[in-house]
């Protein structure tokens, strides 16, 4: 008698593997597409949460934070303490413990004076109650934003040179989580945490009537792109330094690929209606995301403006 062989023949075998190949060529992208929105959507809820602790801040102090990076002349600061930074200290502040209500927003911490009367970044006030003069804590606002998902980093920790920024302020990064960094403690101990691109700032000139193509100094106009400039031109947070890949919002004329910053915030109905280049919010602030490629001015940012 014949024995009947089982099995598969190779052309049902190259049959099914031909269809699982299909199905994972059309799932992948799925999956990716399902995850890269879940991350955006992630993004959109922390830029949300920003814009209710602004709200609140303004509501205490009547106004904004501020986001200049450089004081207009005379004189002219060191653009060491960008609108980035100044986000930071509104919200958590400038060591993370709470705002000061008479912050100088200076970079070392000191009050107007160069004294420690607000954050004292040396530790030299009195920590007795019974004293006149308290230790700043006593003095501090809670905090604007949860510590524990506000995504804050220092500088130093992101970048392995800061240029004219100071490496010991904070920034709040996004939740695309670009980087790992190794942060240490004060006694030694390292930490590795997930960190994202700083998310930038900047406060509107309210006052400003100018458009954004006229020929006004920068901090004439509603927005001014010296705000942040620092801390774009640190490059990529994945490609930081003198070869690093350069961000695509740019303060010159653009070249291929790149955006000038006010083309970037020129709400296009305004465009459309007046002929005039003015910036979405003019009344409040604009908050920018790097989006899933660590680059500022690409299509994957997410702001809290556009669409």
């Amino acid at each position: 008698m014949k024995r009947k062989r089982t099995g598969f023949t190779v052309v049902e075998i190259l049959t099914v593997v031909t269809i699982i190949a299909i199905l994972l060529g059309v799932l992948i992208p799925a999956l990716s597409m399902v995850r890269n929105f879940a991350k955006e959507t992630k993004q959109k809820a922390q830029i949300a949460s920003i814009e209710l602790a602004l709200l609140a801040f303004r509501n205490d102090y009547g106004d904004y934070p501020p986001s200049y990076g450089v004081i207009p002349p005379p004189p002219a600061l060191i653009n060491n303490y960008c609108g980035a930074q100044k986000l930071a200290e509104a919200l958590l502040g400038w060591d993370l413990a709470g705002f000061h209500p008479d912050s100088a927003w200076r970079a070392d911490g000191y009050d107007e004076n160069g004294l420690e009367y607000t954050y004292d970044p040396d530790q030299t006030r009195d920590f007795d109650p019974a004293d006149s003069i308290l230790d700043t804590l006593t003095e501090r606002e809670n905090l604007y934003l949860e510590l524990g998902t506000a995504n804050a980093f220092k500088l130093g920790d992101l970048f392995q040179n800061t240029g004219l920024l100071e490496q010991n302020t904070f920034v709040l990064c996004d939740t695309f989580k670009a980087k790992s960094v190794v942060i240490t403690g004060p006694m030694g101990e390292t930490v590795t945490r997930s960190a994202g691109t700083p998310i930038l700032y900047y406060r509107a000139n309210t006052s400003s009537k100018y458009a954004l193509d006229s020929l006004a100094l920068d901090f004439q106009k509603p927005y001014n792109k010296e705000d942040n400039v620092a801390l774009i031109n640190l490059g990529s947070l994945t490609q930081s330094g003198l070869f690093g890949e350069a961000h695509k919002l740019v303060n010159t004329v653009p070249n291929p690929g790149e955006v000038n910053f006010y083309d970037y915030i020129t709400d296009p109905q305004l465009l459309a209606s007046t002929n005039r280049q003015l910036p979405y919010n003019p009344d409040s602030y604009i908050l920018i995301s790097a989006g899933l490629d660590g680059l500022y001015g690409t299509e994957d940012d997410i702001t809290n403006f556009g669409n």
